[in-house]
């Protein structure tokens, strides 16, 4: 498929926006090749890199819930460069693989805590443009505080507009600053196992 965008020269940058390629390459989330598109406008680049910074790393909600509300948002609107990273610091934090795999289907699953459920619940409603009842509300107000449900919307609505933009492009990984496996997800290590994995049944995207 033909990429839609191209990537801004990494030797076109100035130092501290090399300096943060620098550091998507290494940790990731997010990878390099999303940061090397919005670098055609710094606006762009540096408003994603300190909201990410502030509202994904950091933040009152813990970070692994973030995290499964990224990849939730990734399935929906099948953005397979976003669907393919992990967030390191949410595997760090106790965040297993399996839960990746049955995000969908997350209400009737065994695999999270009601406040996971609630925390997907609010991330669908945004995603798929529900209109929930009060019954929603004090679901998501038994878990979360105003400030968390701020955060946790802000983060939501942020996940959704990037990765519905992104799916566009056709961007993959491993083809700015390639050679690291910074938050890839697992299968996805590098350009060969990225393009068995993809053509693979079982591939996510094609279910």
């Amino acid at each position: 498929m033909q990429q839609r965008i191209s990537y801004f020269p990494y030797e076109a940058m100035d130092r501290r926006m090399q300096e943060e390629l620098q550091r998507c390459a290494r940790e990731g989330t997010p990878r390099p090749e999303s940061s090397a598109i919005r670098a055609h406008v710094p606006a762009a680049f540096w408003s994603f890199a300190d909201t990410w910074q502030a509202v994904f790393r950091e933040g009152v909600v813990d970070h692994p819930v973030k995290e499964l509300c990224r990849a939730y948002v990734s399935r929906s609107v099948k953005c397979e460069y976003c669907g393919n990273q992990r967030s390191v610091a949410a595997a760090e934090a106790g965040l297993q693989e399996g839960k990746y795999d049955d995000l969908m289907n997350f209400e009737s699953s065994a695999l999270y805590s009601d406040r996971e459920k609630a925390a997907l619940a609010y991330a669908e409603a945004i995603t798929w443009r529900l209109s929930p009842d009060d019954e929603f509300w004090d679901r998501l107000y038994k878990h979360f505080s105003e400030a968390e449900l701020v955060e946790l919307g802000y983060f939501i609505a942020t996940t959704m507009g990037q990765q519905s933009w992104l799916r566009l492009l056709n961007i993959d990984h491993h083809q700015v600053l390639a050679g690291t496996a910074a938050s890839m997800a697992p299968g996805f290590e590098d350009a060969e196992a990225l393009n068995r994995s993809k053509h693979s049944e079982q591939y996510w995207a094609k279910q």
